[in-house]
């Protein structure tokens, strides 16, 4: 009689139309690895970890990366692109960006042949919602999110996911549900239907209240009640600060003229958008917003004129070796570069902008000017509060996501929260993956279901098509360690703090920046030496 073995048996052939393929042999894929295979024309990713073979959809579930080019670690795989993490065995999302998880299929082996065996609908649906609940009318309970982002979105969900059966209230002074903010300045003419996170039919159908253009302006902690800008008052059983960071106010003569401004919102990035068209647009400040705006203008405006602080755009962060690569990338695209300089004054007629003025004397002609000079956190209406802020006005919270005050919570780019990974550093980071994170473990918490927040920081950055990823948490860094061409847009760079590799970046290295967080997420330490020698096979974890 032949063998038959089933790996991972979800797929009920009696309730879907089932295609099953043979997809390769067993002895094709060795223990430890994962590649692509088709199912009826459907790209699905294969997978052997832990001696059993799973298969799960191959595109991601954020941007549809190809997870097969991804990072495969602990019966999890990382997305090469954005850093999320899905369950190779369920496919559930385990680590954000992205919301949904991927499918997951039947894996049986017979006479030493792999075959795999999938709905058809799953196949032609990349992307799952996990299982939610809805609403107990009996159950009068409420859990109320500040906010509309990532972090309360992902609460919300998380609390339905769990079966919380109470009332769920998300209060956003948006005029929007929550939307996809990263879109803003590497996409700037989107429609708003284009960038949202979640259709309003979804949250009607999984009964989570979102209240739009409504505004918190006081919480009082004792009664448990929120003051919201319109008088009214609201009570709380459990609450969520969720209020995020806004674009910091440019603040020089002249920054109250016409066609000076910030990117806050989808109305501001398409006012930018058609301000800039056959204009000299000129942008204040180059990290992340400055530089993508920058990116983004460079084959639309008259001329796009760059002015930062530093030497080199994100020399901070990136250090000046690829802050100087990030420059080189734009000034072939034609941007100019005024640096180690700011702005003094911005000169207008008629009460629009014509000219900025430099401190080192420059004058730059300017039909538009963008700013973006960094962020401050949404905490003013917790002033008077009972809720503890840092110096910055962050809000303060452990690994629980919780604050001082029983039953307040806080997640996202308005708090300051220990960084497990390194040593529960406190931070304050403004990631869109880990304000999801942060969401789900608040909500998890609220449920007495005990979760610490344990990401590793992953992020960003799209400059001419050109995407640079970053892993973990450089700060104070002391040396970059290049690896592989920079000259040639191809290279890895490890930084470098008491002899220990704390971070990593990438351009065209996928998915080494993956691998490197997956390292850190398991607790492996990398040395200055391991980052100088030529072999990086240890990069990868068994």
């Amino acid at each position: 009689m032949a063998e038959r073995r089933t790996t991972v048996d979800d797929v009920e052939p009696h309730t879907e139309e089932v295609l099953t393929e043979e997809v390769c042999h067993e002895s094709d894929l060795q223990e430890g690895q994962m590649m692509e295979v088709e199912v009826g024309q459907h790209k699905v990713l294969l997978v052997r970890s832990g001696g059993v073979y799973s298969a799960i959809g191959n595109s991601c579930t954020h941007y549809g990366a190809p997870l097969s080019k991804g990072a495969l670690s602990g019966g999890r795989v990382r997305c090469p692109w954005h850093g999320a993490c899905f369950n190779v065995k369920t496919g559930d999302i385990e680590e954000y960006p992205g919301l949904d998880c991927v499918a997951h299929h039947k894996v049986t082996i017979e006479n030493n042949k792999v075959y795999v065996s999938a709905k058809i609908k799953s196949l032609k649906q990349p992307k799952r919602v996990k299982a939610m609940g809805r609403r107990v009318p009996a159950i009068t309970h409420t859990v109320l999110l500040v906010g509309g982002g990532p972090a309360a979105l992902v609460c919300a969900e998380t609390l339905r996911q769990e079966n919380y059966g109470g009332r769920i209230i998300m209060i956003t002074k948006d005029d929007l549900p929550p939307y996809d903010r990263t879109k803003l300045s590497k996409a700037m003419n989107t429609e708003n239907d284009s960038i949202l996170l979640r259709r309003m039919e979804f949250f009607h159908e999984y009964d989570i209240e979102v209240w739009m253009n409504k505004e918190v302006k006081f919480v009082n902690t004792d009664k448990k009640t929120v003051m919201l800008n319109d008088s009214s008052q609201h009570h709380y059983d459990q609450l969520l600060i969720a209020t995020g960071s806004r674009a910091r106010d440019l603040e020089c003569p002249g920054a109250d003229l016409e066609n000076v401004t910030l990117l806050r919102v989808p109305e501001d990035a398409r006012k930018i958008h058609h301000g800039s068209i056959n204009c000299r647009a000129v942008i204040i400040g180059s990290s992340f917003i400055g530089m993508e705006v920058a990116s983004y203008l460079a084959d639309k405006a008259a001329s796009v004129t760059v002015i930062g602080s530093s030497k080199f755009p994100y020399e901070r962060i990136l250090g000046p070796e690829v802050g100087m690569i990030t420059m080189q990338i734009l000034q072939e695209k034609k941007v100019k570069f005024y640096m180690k300089d700011c702005v003094t004054e911005i000169k207008g007629e008629n009460g629009k902008v014509k000219e900025v003025i430099l401190k080192s004397g420059v004058v730059l002609p300017a039909d538009i000017v963008i700013a973006g000079i960094g962020v401050i956190p949404n905490s003013e209406f917790l002033f008077g509060s009972s809720v503890n802020l840092d110096s910055r006005n962050m809000v303060i919270v452990d690994k629980f996501m919780k604050t001082n005050v029983p039953d307040v919570f806080s997640a996202g780019d308005v708090t300051s929260f220990p960084l497990a990974a390194y040593e529960n550093q406190r931070v304050s980071l403004g990631h869109w993956h880990l304000a999801q994170t942060q969401g789900r473990v608040a909500a998890l918490n609220m449920l007495n279901k005990p979760a610490e927040m344990k990401s590793v920081p992953f992020y960003w950055t799209v400059l001419a098509g050109k995407s640079i990823r970053y892993a973990g948490y450089g700060e104070g860094y002391t040396q970059v360690i290049l690896k592989g061409k920079v000259e040639e847009l191809k290279f890895l760079a490890f930084y470098v703090k008491d002899d220990e590799v704390v971070a990593a970046a990438s351009l065209n290295s996928d998915p080494a920046v993956s691998q490197f967080a997956e390292r850190i997420a398991a607790g492996k330490q990398t040395t200055k030496e391991q980052a100088e020698s030529e072999d990086l096979s240890w990069l990868k974890l068994p």
